[in-house]
């Protein structure tokens, strides 16, 4: 099995939920991410029950993961090299996007940011149908594989088929990856996030 043939696009179950969390702070070293979501067992464990609860209670929200076919993890299972969140829901539909911040982090701060990104989206799709990349998360050992690539046109083609548009905050390094999808910045000047948004041809 080759490089390319040896990964795997599958939906992500709750017995992945702490190979995820592992992955989510082996992908995501930037400090200004760090400050935010520190990388204590609290926070390690507030992470994975957020995502647990999403995974059992949210069935508009779609986890899905590459699988490296050729190597296993501690219990022998393929491991996991990148996963992607894709939300399916209007912000009204999801509801609060995290449980209440952990005590070891900037809850201040938190709100502020993610209110931020919520304002951001309403402010490129209006009231246009579509879905939502949440999270894109690529572990070091499988950067520029073709993973990010593979996550995020799942998303694309499902958006595609349902006649309906895309949208995605990223970080400006990690623009160009959506760019290749279809995806256009409408962020404002001087603004750190890059609000993208792929709109669909007919809306």
């Amino acid at each position: 099995m080759s490089a390319s043939t040896s990964l795997k696009l599958e939906p992500l179950t709750l017995e992945d939920n702490f190979a995820l969390t592992n992955l989510w702070f082996a992908a995501f070293t930037a400090p200004e991410l760090q400050m935010v979501f520190p990388d204590t067992p609290g926070v390690r464990q507030w992470l994975q029950n957020a995502n647990k609860h999403d995974l059992i209670n949210k069935p508009f929200q779609k986890y899905i993961k590459i699988v490296d076919m050729e190597n296993k993890d501690e219990n022998g299972r393929p491991r996991i090299a990148a996963y992607a969140k894709w939300d399916l829901s209007t912000p009204e539909e999801r509801g609060r996007r995290y449980p209440p911040w952990h005590e070891e982090m900037p809850g201040e701060m938190c709100e502020e940011f993610f209110l931020k990104e919520e304002e951001n989206r309403s402010r490129v799709m209006g009231d246009r149908k579509h879905y939502y990349l949440d999270t894109v998360a690529t572990h070091p050992d499988y950067q520029r594989r073709g993973c990010g690539s593979m996550l995020v046109k799942w998303g694309c083609d499902l958006a595609d088929a349902e006649g309906v548009s895309a949208y995605v905050d990223a970080s400006k390094d990690g623009a160009p990856l959506y760019a290749k999808h279809g995806f256009v910045d409408y962020s404002n000047p001087g603004e750190e996030i890059a609000s993208m948004a792929r709109y669909y041809k007919d809306t």
